[in-house]
């Protein structure tokens, strides 16, 4: 048998939930974030030259793959700057 208690009890459950999650404060200093975020538009710039580069010279196409790691090193050093780690 289904216990209806249980699903008129949802909105309550999640609404207190929500009251006890804490703020998130940042762990790094303004002058880091500001690094981590030069550090991820210079590697997407740099990232961006590499990829111009290898259509420029019709490199084989699957040596664009290598570029995902550059490009996730940019997406990292964004992320952490914009959500302060």
């Amino acid at each position: 048998m289904i216990d209806l208690a249980y699903f008129l009890n949802l909105n309550d459950r999640t609404q207190q939930k929500q009251d006890s999650e804490e703020v998130c404060i940042a762990n790094i200093s303004p002058l880091e974030r500001q690094k981590r975020l030069k550090f991820g538009v210079q590697q997407l710039i740099f990232t961006l030259f590499v990829l111009g580069v290898l259509i420029v010279f019709q490199i084989n196409p699957l040596w664009r793959l290598s570029l995902l790691f550059l490009f996730w090193a940019a997406a990292l050093g964004y992320f952490q700057a914009r959500d302060k780690t």
